[in-house]
């Protein structure tokens, strides 16, 4: 009894460090049809749930036309932060963008899309 009791606790322990501390309200934005060399930005919103202040380690786009901008103030448990992504539609056709966001402490990281169609 005493060891299911012992790997039930270690169960309910992994599985609640294994989850985030940082809420977005989405990570999914399509800007639909935007013309070429327009900047267009979305606003990525997240909630710190966790105990622990909760700062942007890195945010990183997968090309230089896509700019992501956040403040690496802490953010206190309950309050709110975002991550402003301004994309620069350099060419015509579909895109599909990812920014990278890594939170210091967090293990996870977050993966915030951006994607639409450059139109002449």
């Amino acid at each position: 009894m005493k060891i299911q009791t012992l790997v039930f606790c270690l169960l309910i322990s992994a599985s609640s460090w294994a989850q985030s501390s940082i809420h977005f309200d989405k990570t999914n934005h399509n800007f639909g049809k935007i013309k070429k060399g327009i900047h267009k930005t979305v606003i990525f919103n997240y909630e710190n749930t966790g105990t622990k202040p909760a700062v942007i380690e890195f945010a990183n786009a997968e090309c230089g036309c896509t700019q992501p901008e956040y403040n690496q103030n802490p953010i206190l448990k309950g309050q709110k932060g975002n991550i402003k992504v301004t994309y620069t539609a350099p060419f015509s056709g579909v895109f599909k963008k990812r920014v990278t966001v890594k939170f210091a402490g967090e293990k996870a990281v977050t993966e915030l899309i951006i994607e639409g169609e450059v139109i002449l």
